[in-house]
């Protein structure tokens, strides 16, 4: 398996490396004009970038992560239903982190009729920034995933040490909530002084001693007040010559006393000694940027003691929300791209656009439909330029049946940007003109770029945009600068389509949140696989890890026909996927299965199934349970491990058809033609039932039957399911 490290660990591993220096984000080998940004440069390139986003007719997205799959059998497969696919997803972006947000704002020119683009590559971290509110961040790393970066010289120091933090806009709300929370009216002591503090007895000799000390010096601080008050001598600066440890001070315009170099226990025993003796002074500890202040200051009355309260409260709360706002760091760059609703381009890019919302926005919804209706909120115009390459049959046509990642379509419709030239001998000429942009500097020579380097990619991926649309039909020359381009009719039908899968080709539509199939793309885009009826699916996990796909249809179809068995697809060596040619089948397997496990005697043990079931451990459920073992946050390397960690225990689950509860209520009607509403309502059910004791298993004479038949199976007695 891929292996998975801590964040903490990966970090210390990294700081030390002498491979690669933290200045990269100022400065990079390539000679591509890209802006790198950092922590250090953030602010600038945030006030610049709003510009070019503002000004832009589309933006290029991309991310780099730190792992796509927590496990193995969560890669996705052909066998992953729409529902299920989505899970997988969401699983992927919850678990692992993004290092790298390429954001490139595209603007026509009419002058030079070409695309200005603006490259912006961020090194963001995840970094705890607020010492309350918010848990620290942790997420999981693929060895597979950071050899790729490291590859292609990803700077892992620039990221942890320098990369911009950020908050998701719950975490945001939540840190609000609870700094209003901790500074609430009626609440002073636990907002204003040490929590630690309690009406608790001093026992110990030296506390005893200290506090009478702290006492003593107190009341000649607070007599020197009162003397000066009354027209004696001048407020002293410190008590008794205890220069480091009391200075006298002046808070909020009061007389106040400034402790330092106490310890905690020992500023507890001062608190203390302060509420117990002294009712016009009153303790504060007071947060600052970077320490806090202990204090005791003078008040004249208990009203001016509550005005000192809400003084302090308020600057507190105000420096806190301030704090927090500080720390929304690169989400405010996502802020941008929502409030301008712009169009957002991005290369099968329905991971990346989980990842944003995972990350920035809050968590994930449980399903696919949720989601989409939540991002278009947000986004209301994403457009994937994998689904536009195979849309067109003049695109598919230059692509040559080519693969269709982000690279391979960059070198097809862009070849002088990705060769470094403008040789007029290249097969394919690009259409659209693009130059480059970079902090007031305009290019249109350069080398190219490094690949997998999130501005680059983000690059790239417009570069095709513009390309693709220009095969599409649209005019670039003919473009005003207020007109929207995700309005145009040309490319609209693909507005808010993503490949959810494509492997099977399944399409999301984030405007209505349905599934889609590819009915605007080429006749020549061929599916790889057929659809899958998946009521016809029965997961088969547990067994002896030495059986292959081949044994277990073998095992299989000696018993219910050698046509029973579609296909076998292993979801990992301890897990498989049975596809059966009828529904009805998977009740007839799933029964015959529990029977035989329930009985001991010689044909039982003789029967071609035995050797699926060999060792005893042997699970069989529906595809509804594959469904409910995706959807845990549990990620186990194994699957049968996976299903065990999950909860569940049982051998046999079967989940009754259609066709079984239609033919099941005509056969209660017929018996029973008065059984009324009541009969009806639990015929029509389509019941999960788990197999117990209580199941009526299959008879001596049926296992028999089922041993010797190999082609004509013997109906199974399933009236009771």
């Amino acid at each position: 398996m891929k292996k998975q490290w801590p964040v903490r660990a990966l970090s210390r591993a990294l700081s030390s490396s002498t491979s690669s220096s933290t200045t990269r984000s100022c400065s990079t080998t390539t000679s591509f004009p890209l802006k790198h940004v950092t922590k250090s440069n953030f602010d600038s390139a945030l006030s610049s970038l709003s510009d070019h986003v503002r000004a832009a007719d589309f933006v290029a997205i991309d991310l780099e992560m730190t792992g796509v799959t927590s496990a193995p059998w969560r890669d996705s497969f052909e066998f992953d239903r729409f529902d299920v696919r989505y899970l997988k997803v969401k699983d992927s972006a919850e678990k692992f982190a993004v290092v790298q947000f390429g954001v490139c704002p595209f603007r026509w020119d009419p002058l030079k009729l070409s695309f200005v683009a603006h490259p912006h590559n961020f090194f963001i971290f995840p970094r705890q920034e607020l010492p309350f509110g918010c848990p620290a961040n942790e997420f999981l790393c693929q060895t597979t995933s950071l050899d790729f970066l490291a590859k292609y010289q990803f700077d892992f120091n620039a990221c942890i040490h320098e990369g911009v933090s950020y908050l998701s806009r719950e975490q945001e709300s939540e840190a609000l909530k609870h700094a209003n929370l901790l500074y609430k009216d009626g609440l002073s002591d636990e907002w204003h002084s040490l929590k630690e503090a309690r009406d608790t007895p001093v026992v110990n000799v030296v506390d005893v001693l200290f506090s009478e000390r702290m006492k003593n010096r107190l009341s000649e601080w607070r007599g020197g007040l009162l003397r000066e008050t009354n027209g004696g001598s001048e407020i002293r600066g410190s008590l008794n010559g205890s220069e480091q440890q009391f200075q006298t001070v002046f808070f909020k315009m009061r007389p106040a006393v400034s402790l330092n170099g106490f310890t905690s226990h020992q500023l507890r025993l001062i608190q203390l000694v302060v509420k117990k003796h002294f009712k016009d002074l009153t303790y504060l500890s007071v947060s600052g940027e970077n320490s806090s202040q202990q204090l005791v200051v003078y008040v004249d009355s208990e009203s001016d003691k509550r005005l000192l309260m809400k003084e302090v409260k308020d600057e507190q709360c105000k420096q806190q929300e301030l704090k927090i706002k500080a720390a929304v760091g690169f989400r405010h760059v996502i802020d941008l791209l929502s409030s301008e609703k712009k169009l957002i381009v991005g290369h099968n890019c329905f991971l990346d656009i989980a990842h944003i919302y995972s990350k920035f926005l809050g968590p994930l919804p449980l399903t696919g439909e949720e989601f989409a209706s939540s991002v278009n909120k947000y986004f209301p115009y994403i457009i994937d330029t994998k689904i536009l390459l195979n849309s067109n049959n003049v695109l598919q046509h230059w692509m040559k049946k080519s693969s269709t990642s982000l690279s391979s379509a960059f070198a097809v419709l862009c070849p002088q940007m990705a060769l470094g030239t403008k040789s007029s001998y290249l097969p394919f000429q690009s259409r659209v003109k693009v130059e480059v942009e970079v902090d007031d500097m305009r290019s249109s020579n350069w080398n190219s770029g490094a690949k997998h380097e999130a501005g680059y990619d983000a690059f790239m991926t417009g570069c095709i945009f513009a390309q693709a649309c220009s095969h599409l039909g649209i005019d670039f020359k003919l473009h005003s600068p207020s007109e929207n381009l995700a309005h145009n009719e040309k490319i609209q039908k693909h507005i808010n389509c993503l490949y959810l899968s494509w492997i099977n080709g399944d399409i999301i539509n984030l405007s209505t949140g349905n599934r889609t199939s590819e009915s605007f793309s080429s006749n020549n885009h061929k599916m790889r696989h057929a659809k899958i009826c998946f009521e016809h699916v029965v997961l088969i996990w547990g067994f002896q890890s030495k059986l292959k796909a081949r044994e277990i249809r073998e095992c299989i179809t000696k018993v219910l026909g050698p046509i029973s068995v579609t296909s076998v697809y292993h979801v990992d060596e301890t897990a498989v996927f049975v596809l059966f040619s009828k529904a009805e089948l998977v009740s007839k397997f799933l029964v015959l299965k529990e029977s035989l496990e329930r009985s001991n005697d010689p044909i039982s043990v003789l029967h071609p199934l035995a050797k699926l079931l060999e060792g005893g451990n042997t699970r069989a459920s529906s595809y509804e349970t594959y469904k409910e073992i995706c959807s845990s946050p549990i990620s186990k390397v194994l699957f049968a491990d996976q299903a065990e960690a999950v909860g569940i225990k049982w051998k046999t689950k079967l989940v009754e058809t259609k066709v079984e509860a239609t033919k099941n209520h005509h056969v209660g009607n017929s018996m029973n033609p008065d059984s009324g509403s009541a009969q009806e309502t639990n015929n029509r059910k389509v019941n999960k039932v788990t197999i117990d004791s209580s199941f009526n298993q299959l008879s001596q004479n049926e296992i028999v039957d089922s041993y010797y038949s190999s082609k004509d199976v013997q109906q199974l007695r399933t009236s009771n399911l």
